[in-house]
């Protein structure tokens, strides 16, 4: 995939991500909880890579391939499959 991250924004529940191709795709945060969870300059601390967005102090990740798939936070789904 050749669609990488440019910009990313918050507001109180969602996660805004404009991509290279010019599209802007929205997730709700309440998917990501550590996003949720974090404060406004902690959110503010993401790198962008080629392929998606890393959070290095709240140990998050989160692809563009899997924003487009509509993907929330892989890492709790398997948490609660396995309890």
């Amino acid at each position: 995939m050749n669609i990488s991250p440019k910009a990313v924004r918050f507001d109180d529940d969602t996660l805004w991500v404009s991509l290279s191709d010019g599209r802007t795709i929205a997730a709700p945060l309440a998917w990501f909880p550590r996003l949720l969870e974090a404060a406004p300059e902690q959110r503010a601390q993401v790198e962008l890579s080629r392929g998606g967005l890393h959070w290095e102090a709240l140990d998050e990740d989160i692809s563009v391939a899997g924003l487009l798939a509509g993907q929330p936070d892989q890492t709790r789904r398997n948490t609660h499959q396995a309890a």
